[in-house]
C-alpha cells in the first residue's frame, strides 16, 4: 500500500515539536509524497500555538516544493458536547483527539459521549490516536457512529511507540472499521521532518487484519482528492 500524503504533522510551533513548514515540505517532497496536512495542536494545549497561528495558515501557498499543503489541526476533545477548541472555518481539515492536558480521563461511558458527540460535530474529520488505554470506550458503538458521519479514524504510526498499551486496541478498532466499512487516514504524527511518511507500524497493522486498501483515504491520489472535494469542497491539484 503507497500512501500519498501524511495528515498529521506538528511543526514547531508546538513546542514539543522541531521543524519547520519549509523542513517539513522539503522531507516530504523528497521521499515522494504529493500533500502534507499542518496538524498543530488547539488552544486548550499547554503548548499550544497561539490562535493566530491558524489565521495564518492561509498565507501560505497552497504549493511548496510540489506538494499541496493542507491546513489543519489536532483539536482538543475538551467535554462530551463536541466543543472544539479551533476555528474550523479557518481550517481544511480537523483531527479530533483525546489528551490527557486537555481532557482528563474519567470513565468508559463519558468517554464513549465525547467520541459520539465529535462525530456529530460537522467540523470534525477525523477522530485521532483512539486506541490510547487511558480513554477506553465502546469501540463499536463510535465505530458506527463514524460510519454514519462519515468521520473518518486515524491509524496513528507514532502510538507503536510513544502510547504503551495502545498498539492491540488499535488493531481492535481497525478490524471495526473493516467491519462497518469506515474509512481510515494512515498517519505519522510527525513532530520532526525526519518522521514525516514514517508510516511502517500502521501499514503492517493493516496488513495483519486485512484492511481492505479501497478504505484507506490517503492511500490513492483521486480517491484523496475526492474526499476532501465532497466533504470540505476543497479542491486539490
Amino acid at each position: 500500500m503507497n500512501i500519498c500524503a501524511d495528515l498529521h504533522i506538528h511543526t514547531l510551533v508546538s513546542d514539543h515539536a522541531f521543524s519547520t513548514v519549509a523542513e517539513i515540505c522539503a522531507r516530504a517532497s523528497k521521499i515522494g509524497l504529493k500533500a502534507v496536512a499542518i496538524t498543530d495542536h488547539g488552544a486548550v494545549m499547554p503548548d499550544a500555538p497561539h490562535s493566530w497561528h491558524f489565521f495564518g495558515l492561509g498565507g501560505l501557498p497552497r504549493v511548496i516544493d510540489g506538494l499541496f499543503v493542507i491546513r489543519g489541526a489536532e483539536a482538543n476533545v475538551t467535554d462530551e458536547k463536541g466543543t472544539l477548541d479551533v476555528r474550523a472555518e479557518l481550517l481544511d481539515f480537523i483531527i479530533a483527539s483525546m489528551h490527557a492536558d486537555a481532557y482528563e480521563p474519567s470513565d468508559h461511558d463519558r468517554h464513549t459521549q465525547a467520541w459520539l458527540a465529535m462525530c456529530g460535530n460537522p467540523s470534525v474529520d477525523c477522530l485521532g490516536h483512539v486506541g490510547q488505554p487511558e480513554f477506553p470506550f465502546d469501540y463499536e458503538a463510535v465505530v458506527k457512529r463514524c460510519a454514519d458521519t462519515g468521520t473518518m479514524i486515524e491509524i496513528n504510526n507514532a502510538s507503536k511507540s510513544i502510547r504503551g498499551g495502545s498498539w492491540d486496541n488499535c488493531a481492535e478498532i481497525a478490524k471495526l472499521c473493516k467491519k462497518h466499512g469506515v474509512a481510515v487516514a494512515v498517519t505519522s504524527d510527525a513532530h520532526s521532518e525526519w518522521r514525516v511518511g514514517d508510516f511502517k507500524h500502521s501499514l503492517k497493522l493493516l496488513e495483519d487484519v486485512g484492511f481492505p486498501e479501497e478504505l484507506v483515504v490517503n492511500a490513492d491520489w483521486e480517491r484523496l482528492k475526492k474526499y476532501f472535494r465532497e466533504r470540505r469542497g476543497l479542491e486539490i491539484k
